[in-house]
């Protein structure tokens, strides 16, 4: 069983309680979809999970629990950020600085006592993604639905392949063929799979096969909201529609059980949120080198004949490809064709502009949040806390900061300015001013 006690911050005494018996996942935040559901401010929509952990995995005698921070805000342990954690009993752990204190205690269950020596958890800790060589894959396998597991001995831990018969050593389950490996992240609109696509299954239209794929599934409980489809089909047709080496491939759009799926190619790296969490801020040089390439991907994105603004660009939709350091710019979920009906306010606290704020984004919204993510990178902390007021407004302001050189703060005020016009016009000027920076 684990324990959840939210605490008064100065006294420590508790004043809500949850706890979880069955439960492999739990989800803490804002966002109403979560188990433990925080109103505050500094609370992200999805802050962070918390993973069970079976039985010898991890060198564990017996199931433990391990802490997921999903927020830029962060989650701290006696002050200091951390991504991923084992916990401890009686662990006090804080949501964001001066945020909610959460104190974790696990008892152990029969239920619990009564775990395989190992088996499947919703979001491991990271795991060797390596395929198996193509002759190792028997063409005529095709997947159960239900969970299946190798029955072969001696693979390690971290393999998602047998090393004996080259087949998925776990499969969580089976959608049409695509043989769900691995959770690798949720989010508002859907969860995204580490999926396996073997050879040999027969379909009259398929993407690539034999290879890992990245399947997206719509969230159950937004699929009623008629606008969340409209958004998970636009993100379908519009990667459909593009062809550049900073966004994942499309390969397969297709529904199934009354859900909605979404195929795209797997980029093996590490988003910049996570890079920062686990790495520290980067060099001024690496960070304007990767919005520099994240700029080429808006121009790309904004000269289209139809330009289409993005407005998610934050650092945990920025991928480092591990192939060549290079940037890939991930979840199209929330893009939008210049000159469509205004109103839907979407985006991440920090990063969106005061227009996109309103409903009314502009190409020069998806070029704020480049000036609001050299912040996160060169600073190591949310856009949020350089929040200034001025006049009737908010503006963010980065001067005096040591970690960000004087050239790319004149850069970073000018691409977040409160007024559109103040701004970079264009993603190629705010390249031009970026390279000035090197």
């Amino acid at each position: 069983m684990l324990i959840v006690t939210l605490l008064h911050p100065q006294d420590l005494t508790p004043i809500r309680q949850w706890r979880f018996e069955q439960e492999q996942v739990v989800r803490i935040g804002r966002a109403p979809g979560n188990q433990i559901i925080l109103n505050d401010p500094v609370v992200s929509r999805f802050h962070l999970e918390l993973h069970q952990v079976p039985p010898g995995q991890n060198d564990e005698p017996s199931p433990c629990w391990e802490l997921v921070n999903f927020s830029v805000n962060g989650t701290f342990l006696e002050g200091q950020a951390i991504a991923q954690k084992q916990l401890a009993q009686d662990m006090l752990v804080q949501l964001a600085k001066g945020g909610p204190l959460l104190r974790f205690q696990m008892q152990l269950t029969p239920a619990m006592s009564n775990l395989p020596a190992s088996g499947p958890v919703s979001a491991p800790p990271p795991v060797k993604i390596s395929e198996p060589h193509p002759a190792a894959v028997s063409p005529a396998a095709v997947p159960e639905s239900a969970p299946t597991r190798c029955t072969h001995a001696g693979n390690p831990p971290e393999n998602l392949f047998c090393i004996h018969c080259g087949q998925p050593v776990w499969v969580e389950k089976t959608i049409r063929q695509y043989q769900v490996l691995r959770v690798l992240g949720r989010g508002g609109m859907g969860t995204t799979y580490l999926v396996w696509n073997p050879a040999g299954v027969p379909r009259p239209i398929a993407p690539p096969q034999g290879r890992l794929q990245v399947l997206k599934e719509m969230n159950a409980d937004i699929a009623r909201i008629p606008k969340a489809q409209e958004l998970f089909e636009r993100e379908a047709s519009t990667l459909k529609s593009l062809s550049h080496p900073g966004i994942p491939r499309y390969y397969d759009f297709f529904i199934e059980d009354d859900k909605k799926y979404l195929v795209m190619e797997l980029v093996h790296g590490l988003d910049l949120e996570k890079r920062v969490r686990r790495q520290g801020v980067v060099t001024p040089r690496q960070a304007v080198d990767w919005m520099i390439q994240t700029c080429e991907v808006l121009n790309y994105l904004h000269s289209r004949p139809t330009p289409i603004i993005h407005r998610d660009i934050k650092p945990g939709n920025l991928l480092v490809r591990n192939l060549d350091n290079r940037i890939v710019v991930l979840d199209f979920g929330a893009v939008k064709a210049v000159g469509a009906p205004t109103g839907t306010r979407i985006g991440a606290e920090g990063y969106s502009a005061p227009e996109q704020v309103q409903g009314r984004p502009v190409i020069q919204s998806d070029l704020y949040a480049i000036g609001s993510t050299l912040i996160y990178l060169l600073a190591g902390k949310s856009p949020q806390r350089f929040l200034q007021p001025i006049q009737q407004t908010y503006r963010l302001n980065v001067e005096g900061i040591s970690t960000i050189p004087v050239s790319i703060q004149a850069v970073i005020m000018k691409a977040t300015a409160p007024e559109v016009s103040d701004r970079y016009q264009t993603a190629k000027e705010l390249m031009r001013a970026l390279r000035g920076c090197l």
